[in-house]
């Protein structure tokens, strides 16, 4: 089986060299790319992940981002000696699915790659050439309103016609609708979603998700009427 694929994009060679050791190491494939239009030269179908610096020559991480999200769905994280809240928020609202601030550890960044790998392959059905077992099998193609989720490809799809969402926006919008009704707190939300421990800053994370999915499928985003804040409490699908 293939090794998956991470495309990493980064104007320091140093950076780059260090990341393309450690994933090798860790038995995936490493395409490198030394600014935000190399990169999105060099992505194609087959990438699973891309890693992008936010500050490059040419064309920046956050353009770069913009960019790809036209034709992929695979997991952005961005690197950024930036780590403040409203940084961040830029960030993942130009598409990005996880922020890891420099300078960083090895086992901090093999640690964020392996966890949006993970949601990555479970949403698209794809079991990992890079851990043993098999990938945990999904089924129940769920109905909502005039569209329809389908957790083993991760597509949002409305008649014909496909929806793009990322892999979380996909993790978000199926858990709510799944539970229609039901109210979300943002910790709630955000442990179930990204599988890791709530901190009070990851509200503005998980707000600007909420955004984009409402962009999605929302006809006025200002005014939701699928996806709903409940006020002091949380979020649900209606």
């Amino acid at each position: 089986m293939e090794p998956e694929t991470i495309l990493v994009a980064d104007d320091n060679e140093e950076i780059l060299e260090i990341i393309q050791v450690l994933l090798e190491s860790e038995g995936y494939r490493v395409l490198l790319a030394s600014d935000g239009r190399e990169a999105l030269e060099m992505l194609t179908q087959e990438t699973d992940l891309v890693i992008l610096d936010v500050m490059m020559p040419e064309m920046s991480g956050l353009k770069a981002c913009v960019e790809m999200r036209k034709s992929t769905n695979a997991p952005i994280l961005f690197l950024t000696a930036k780590s403040k809240d409203s940084d961040k928020a830029l960030g993942f609202s130009s598409g990005g699915d996880d922020y890891l601030a420099k300078p960083f550890s090895a086992s901090e960044l093999l640690c964020r790659v392996k966890a949006l790998l993970r949601r990555y392959r479970v949403y698209r059905g794809k079991p990992s050439p890079c851990e043993t077992g098999v990938a945990e099998p999904r089924s129940g193609i769920l109905s909502y309103h005039e569209w329809t989720l389908d957790p083993l490809t991760g597509i949002l799809s409305r008649g014909t016609s496909e929806v793009p969402l990322t892999a979380l926006e996909f993790r978000i919008l199926f858990l709510l609708a799944s539970n229609r009704g039901k109210i979300f707190t943002p910790q709630n939300l955000y442990e179930s979603v990204w599988e890791e421990p709530y901190f009070y800053t990851a509200n503005n994370t998980l707000m600007v998700h909420i955004r984009n999915i409402r962009k999605k499928i929302e006809e006025d985003p200002g005014n939701p009427v699928y996806l709903v804040t409940v006020w002091g409490k949380g979020y649900r699908c209606v």
